[in-house]
């Protein structure tokens, strides 16, 4: 394949395939809203997003953490703490496309699920 940049089919090593997979997973994007208020801890993350399982909040952050987006910060305190916060490239992302992503779905939410009745009617 050519350069990953401009690559034209959407293969495993293609930014743009990378970029949509950030979007991918259902709780990520919800994490990372969480996080853009400032570090939190895991109890504190678990209770701004309500309804998350465990199992999802520690699989999001394995992934988030991955991909470079957030950090674990650990504080040698007695007892320890840990907290987690977005990283420059976290706070990029946040800051840009989800952003965006955000205003388009204000923007037209309700054409979406217009279209989604529409189907199930």
């Amino acid at each position: 394949m050519g350069d990953r940049a401009d690559c034209e089919e959407l293969v495993a090593d293609c930014r743009m395939r990378m970029a949509t997979d950030l979007l991918a997973h259902t709780w990520d994007t919800v994490v990372l809203a969480a996080l853009t208020e400032g570090p939190r801890r895991r109890r504190a993350l678990r209770a701004r997003i309500g309804g998350i399982s465990d199992k999802a909040l520690t699989e999001a952050i394995h992934r988030l953490t991955g991909n470079g987006l957030i950090e674990r910060r650990y504080f040698p305190e007695a007892p320890p703490r840990v907290d987690y916060a977005l990283t420059a490239l976290g706070r990029s992302f946040a800051d840009g496309p989800m952003r965006a992503l955000g205003a388009w779905v204000t923007e037209h939410g309700d054409e979406l699920f217009e279209a989604q009745e529409r189907l199930t009617a």
